[in-house]
């Protein structure tokens, strides 16, 4: 059996991520039809998160995960603009198969089989041209050797052959959690390296700092670990949902999968959408949103 994680870090949602939707009560929708379209394909759900991500998505919402872990407690003191922690943290904890889904990705049917037998897969690979873009590995490379910081072998094997792939982590996960595991841990700590804290801090596109560790350094690690002989994950190889991006966007509704990315979350036709499709099929968290919501207004 497959284990279904999501994460939830409090901390950089309350900071600044809730910007990011229309509204909290969007947000909140979403998190009742992502687990709910997924649970129908995948029992084993699990919840990684804090105290207070804990009392909102389990105490007040009545998400029913069949397992919450509190582990990302840990993070209480950590930069909130590192928000991938959350994922990452998330992504170590696993040591079965997994599949770990963003709370804005909705599964309306199973992920095919041959994908989720695989040892890494994830949604789709991202193209880009080096030096340029939205991804920009070369300007925190710069950064963190300015301050003399670290950066794995795997990293700079990479960027060295100016690799031009990342792995977009709308879901990712696989058979072989050790690789993972290992992936996230050497993440974690190129982020809390005390050095290269002092270079995000200072750093003006810090969303970016994040994708590159979670999506480009997932690139990187599953291709210097494929081709190294010496590695005791020689071979290890991604699958994706999706082999492009384009496809991604021409495909996804046929596969029957969902991912408000970017400015979906504040379009009105798309949250309209999303509203109307959690009050119709989960009235029963749509009248807890509403509780929730009603509550949180009289206390303002």
């Amino acid at each position: 059996m497959i284990r279904a994680v999501w994460s939830f870090w409090s901390k950089p949602y309350s900071a600044f991520h809730h910007r990011a939707w229309l509204s909290e009560k969007h947000h909140l929708l979403s998190w009742i039809l992502s687990l709910g379209t997924a649970q129908k394909y995948y029992s084993d759900t699990w919840l990684i998160t804090d105290d207070p991500g804990a009392e909102l998505l389990v105490t007040e919402l009545g998400l029913n995960f069949r397992n919450v872990s509190l582990e990302l407690n840990e993070l209480n003191n950590e930069d909130p603009h590192w928000w991938t922690l959350g994922k990452l943290y998330a992504y170590r904890l696993q040591h079965q198969p997994f599949i770990h889904i963003d709370n804005d990705v909705f599964l309306w049917q199973e992920l095919p089989r041959e994908l989720t037998a695989s040892q890494i897969f994830a949604q789709n690979p991202e193209i880009f041209h080096f030096g340029s873009g939205r991804y920009r590995p070369d300007l925190w490379e710069r950064a963190v050797k300015s301050v003399n910081g670290m950066l794995p072998s795997e990293w700079t094997w990479y960027t060295h052959r100016r690799g031009n792939l990342a792995v977009c982590c709308g879901i990712v996960g696989g058979r072989n959690s050790e690789f993972i595991g290992h992936y996230a841990d050497r993440a974690i700590h190129m982020v809390q390296d005390g050095k290269n804290s002092q270079a995000l801090a200072e750093a003006t596109e810090k969303v970016g700092c994040n994708i590159l560790v979670e999506q480009y350094f997932l690139a990187a690690y599953i291709n210097y670990h494929r081709l190294c002989v010496r590695s005791s994950f020689y071979g290890v190889d991604v699958k994706y949902l999706f082999e492009s991006e384009e496809e991604c966007v021409r495909s996804a509704v046929k596969r029957g999968y969902t991912h408000l990315i970017s400015g979906a979350k504040k379009n009105y036709e798309i949250v309209g959408r999303l509203e109307r499709r959690v009050r119709q099929e989960y009235p029963e968290q749509y009248e807890r949103l509403k509780v929730y919501l009603r509550k949180m207004t009289s206390r303002k």
